[in-house]
């Protein structure tokens, strides 16, 4: 694969400010930095404290040729902490106060003696200010979106939504009155689609609703010669990839990243080097090793979901009224304004079969053969990863592109079910059933054990993820200016 031989590039990368979204790009920085370019990771300074907290002081240190460096979020320390209702604050922050620190990071690094000057910048596509600053230091830039292909297209028709009048939405109402069953079909490439499956920025009523000017903002700011790369695969989202290609011809599928990574073969000499915000326990294997194969239900809601004392409640029974083993990831701030309580009782009826954990490695844990079923909110990281270890899933989409996902899981690949938005432990009880012991769950895990081979084919060299991620580099980041 195309290496940078001896002329030094060095390739800047910038997340949007978020767990769900530095995860993958950094998966990729490891993957450019494997091809022999140096790497600059941009954290916030706010993010790369909570980094040294989880992963230790000195865990970043060392690197030849992979560094890491800051700039403000712009909030108040308050403001910055990861929930949902943080966003809005975020993403105004990122237009308003960003694009100055990062110029002046990028005239830093390129007037430094301990590395190579800027060659091109590999940027998250919500960080629409990247655009700018390529432009500035006369650079190349590739914009990577870190969710599905289908959402990116939902994305790039958000201003026809409010053109055509559908948002904002004009009753409060139309969120609980079955509305969101509206079909939408004016859209190429999506096929079945309801206004329910669509990325729910979409769900409000207010005119100046910030996240749906922030995405309407972003998807005006990338350009039809723009190149995106996308951690997908042709098998998995064909139509949609076709329909996204029409509007940029530059678009590569190279996922899914966690296949890319595992198959490549130096990719041990970056083991010690993660992006987890949370410290990771990884204790939790071991219990694992305890479980029968394919006997474990793995429960994890995401990095940014937050759930009511009562939705806690529902899923806690439901996992112990089915009586199988499950480990359960718990975030400490899983629960809208209070902490995470289990019950004395619920901790001893699943004493003997259930671990309840912080944070965990998640891939480690979902290609542990104990693991026979996903519970998950179907964000787009859990989702390739799940499909990469094979795992069917129990869906529960909260917000953002979850509900897309869902779409996608349950109906074009069949290998999850969706749980209902208002979860009853009964309902849950006989989906987790269905997973693991039902003849639906058996059809589901032979169709996601297909996914997985052919994601390791696309992945390999000669594959076809591969191949554009090849292509990629030799035709923008080793394009001389």
């Amino acid at each position: 694969m195309g290496n940078f031989a001896n002329r030094k590039s060095h390739a800047v990368f910038i997340p949007y400010p978020a767990q769900g979204h530095i995860n993958p790009l950094f998966k990729l920085a490891k993957l450019i930095h494997l091809r022999g370019s140096h790497v600059t990771y941009v954290n916030t300074e706010y993010n790369h404290k909570r980094l040294l907290k989880s992963r230790g002081p000195t865990a970043l240190d060392g690197f030849t040729d992979f560094s890491f460096e800051t700039i403000p979020d712009g909030l108040t320390p308050l403001e910055g902490d990861g929930d949902v209702s943080q966003l809005p604050s975020l993403c105004q922050s990122i237009r308003k106060n960003f694009l100055k620190p990062f110029c002046e990071l990028i005239n830093r690094l390129n007037h430094s003696a301990n590395v190579p000057p800027v060659t091109c910048l590999i940027s998250d596509c919500c960080m629409s200010f990247t655009m700018q600053a390529a432009e500035e230091f006369s650079l190349p830039i590739l914009l990577y979106f870190s969710s599905s292909a289908c959402s990116l297209l939902n994305v790039m028709h958000f201003r026809s939504f409010v053109e055509r009048g559908i948002t904002p939405f004009k009753d409060e109402r139309h969120l609980t009155n079955g509305y969101l069953e509206t079909k939408v079909e004016w859209i190429p490439g999506l096929k079945n689609f309801r206004l329910k499956d669509v990325v729910d920025c979409i769900r409000t009523t207010d005119p100046n609703d910030i996240m749906l000017d922030f995405l309407i903002d972003v998807a005006d700011k990338v350009h039809r010669d723009s190149t995106i790369i996308l951690n997908t695969f042709n098998e998995l989202e064909s139509d949609v990839i076709t329909a996204l290609s029409s509007l940029f011809p530059s678009l590569y599928p190279i996922g899914p990243l966690p296949s890319l990574l595992n198959q490549t073969p130096q990719i041990h000499q970056l083991e010690s080097l993660g992006s987890n915000l949370w410290k990771e326990d990884t204790e939790c294997l071991e219990w694992l090793e305890s479980n029968e194969p394919g006997s474990v239900v793995y429960v994890n809601f995401g990095s940014i979901i937050v759930m009511t004392p009562d939705q806690l409640l529902e899923f806690a029974w439901g996992l112990a009224d089915c009586k199988k083993p499950f480990l359960w990831i718990t975030r400490p701030d899983l629960v809208i304004g209070g902490s995470v309580v289990l019950s004395s009782e619920f901790m001893k009826e699943i004493s003997d079969r259930g671990l309840i954990s912080n944070w965990c490695p998640q891939e480690k844990v979902l290609n542990h053969p104990s693991i026979g079923g996903f519970l998950t909110h179907c964000g787009w990281n859990s989702t390739t990863e799940s499909i990469c270890a094979g795992v069917p899933m129990l869906c529960w989409p909260f917000f953002a592109d979850q509900p897309t996902n869902c779409r996608f899981i349950c109906n074009e690949w069949k290998i999850g079910m969706e749980i209902d938005t208002n979860v009853k432990r009964e309902g849950l009880e006989k989906l987790i059933n269905e997973l693991m012991v039902g003849e639906n769950g058996k059809k589901m895990r032979q169709k996601a054990m297909e996914l997985k081979k052919k994601a390791e084919e696309n992945t390999r060299p000669g594959g076809c993820s591969y191949m554009n991620l090849d292509k990629v580099i030799k035709e923008v980041l080793l394009k001389q200016n």
